[in-house]
């Protein structure tokens, strides 16, 4: 038999416990409010109370990955070293590190920038000037930024993202590729300048049978803010092959917009119809910049350089004036948000080797002040975006990067319409996890970050702004350790490094 004062004490625990009982339920009910009303983190807001475990771990895995995870440059497809860069960027954190750097410098093929003894003065640096694209069609487009927006569609991308990049975008100065999808209000709602990517289904300005509707075109390029047109050819992730959006990813809406059946998939066709040779190609993109009044250009990925010499042959048997203004160049490391394995594994040459030979090829044939060079594939941060205009590219172009800034945290699940971030899913419940007035301001610190640091390269390496750095500025580690200048390893572009 218990004693009284054992019944008293077994109450009082008792009491305690419920109390305490409640007390945990009622701070998990506090923390889902707060959790769900909160504007600035997707996975708290979409997944409340379970989402601050992720904070939790991210913060000690600082700690415990030396002994138990990978280890900062890593991970694939982009690292965490990567993606922490981004996400202070767009966060306005600082970015400087301490006690060294991570990186290991011996690996095969990394770029090393070769600062000057004698760098610009405070009063000497410039930002980057702007550029004249296209100056033969009958509304040029004078690119301010080096760094603008990749091409992401609308159904590939959700509503509140694209309304946040558009926003962003405006913000920062940079233009935006709509990508294939079609020109959706939301790419206009931000005021922003916009690239109207025209894919091999020419979704959005095209007929019931698939093909280019010249008045659609015409209405699209009206808009003040569609500034340039892009032709894809093929992209880095998957050469060859069409577009892939999902039945699931359809709305109504979408299939009003790019002019399809809902309820199905929406394949592209691997390459435009009627388009059979480079002859045909630069017919089209004549036929394109003279229906829209816009400077034209194509998006293509390079298997062999002798392929796209052939392009620069037709060009020289006709005259300049029938190039392509800008040709937009995806690396085989280029993203998507879904295709089969083997082409993104193994098919196409990596942007590191294509975009050299690309600019080569184009200055060789006197067509360095007539094609402008757009560099995409997997360049998200600052010494990869200096490394491409060390190249030769003119302007560089990212889309996972902006995925990032958005709050992208590579759950791999692009493909699938469960984006845990709501930056790829039309489930309205996921969506609310990305709030656009909160997101646009991330979009745009990342892009300004990005251009503010490759400014800082280039006036490490002695020039004043990143346009006037050249090979001869980058060296590229070698198989025996060391490393070479990229000019001598690409000598074909003219190095004016000290004119």
């Amino acid at each position: 038999m218990f004693s009284p004062l054992s019944m008293t004490v077994l109450e009082v625990l008792a009491l305690v416990f419920i109390l305490l009982l409640g007390l945990g339920l009622l701070a998990l009910i506090v923390l889902f409010i707060l959790d769900r009303s909160q504007r600035g983190d997707a996975i708290r807001r979409n997944y409340p109370v379970i989402g601050r475990f992720r904070g939790l771990f991210t913060t000690l895995g600082e700690f415990f990955r030396q002994y138990f995870f990978a280890m900062d440059r890593e991970e694939l497809p982009f690292n965490r070293a990567q993606r922490d860069w981004v996400k202070h960027a767009a966060e306005q954190e600082g970015n400087t590190v301490a006690f060294g750097s991570t990186r290991n410098l011996g690996v095969v093929g990394t770029p090393i920038f070769v600062n000057s003894a004698f760098p610009p003065l405070d009063n000497q640096y410039a930002s980057t000037e702007p550029m004249v694209i296209g100056e033969g069609a009958r509304h040029p487009y004078t690119a301010r930024s080096i760094f603008n927006l990749s091409g992401m569609s609308y159904g590939a991308l959700s509503k509140p993202a694209v309304q946040a990049l558009s926003r962003g975008c405006k913000m920062a100065g940079i233009w935006m590729n709509t990508g294939e999808g079609g020109l959706s209000p939301y790419h206009l709602e931000g005021g922003c300048d916009l690239v109207f990517q025209m894919g091999t289904a020419k979704f959005g300005v095209r007929d019931a049978e698939g093909n280019l509707d010249d008045d659609k075109l015409r209405e699209v390029a009206a808009h003040d803010q569609v500034r340039m047109v892009e032709i894809k050819l093929a992209q880095g992730a998957k050469p060859g092959k069409g577009g892939i959006l999902p039945a699931a990813k359809i709305s109504p809406e979408i299939a009003r917009i790019r002019g399809v059946a809902q309820g199905q998939d929406a394949i592209s066709p691997n390459r435009h119809l009627g388009v059979d040779d480079w002859g045909d190609l630069l017919d089209f993109v004549h036929h394109v910049r003279e229906v829209s009044g816009l400077p034209t250009g194509i998006k293509t990925v390079m298997g062999t350089e002798d392929a796209l010499e052939g392009l620069f042959d037709a060009i020289a048997a006709r005259g300049a004036d029938a190039a392509p203004d800008f040709i937009t160049l995806d690396g085989g490391e280029g993203g998507t948000g879904a295709a089969p394995m083997p082409l993104i594994d193994l098919v196409g040459m990596s942007i590191r080797e294509a975009l050299p030979r690309l600019v080569d090829l184009r200055d060789s044939h006197g067509l360095h002040d007539r094609i402008r060079i757009v560099a995409s594939g997997k360049l998200v941060n600052p010494g990869d975006v200096a490394w491409a205009i060390c190249a030769g590219a003119d302007f560089v172009v990212s889309a996972r990067g902006f995925m990032f800034s958005l709050g992208c945290i590579q759950a791999l699940k692009c493909n699938k319409n469960t984006c845990p971030t709501g930056i790829t899913t039309h489930d309205p419940h996921l969506q609310k996890g990305l709030v656009v007035e909160e997101k646009d301001g991330r979009v745009a610190a990342y892009a300004r970050q990005i251009i503010k640091e490759v400014e800082t390269i280039a006036h490490s390496v002695g020039v004043a702004e990143p346009r006037l750095m050249r090979r001869s500025h980058v060296r590229i580690v070698q198989p025996d350790g060391g490393s070479v200048p990229m000019s001598r390893i690409y000598p074909g572009y003219s190095d004016l490094s000290s004119s």
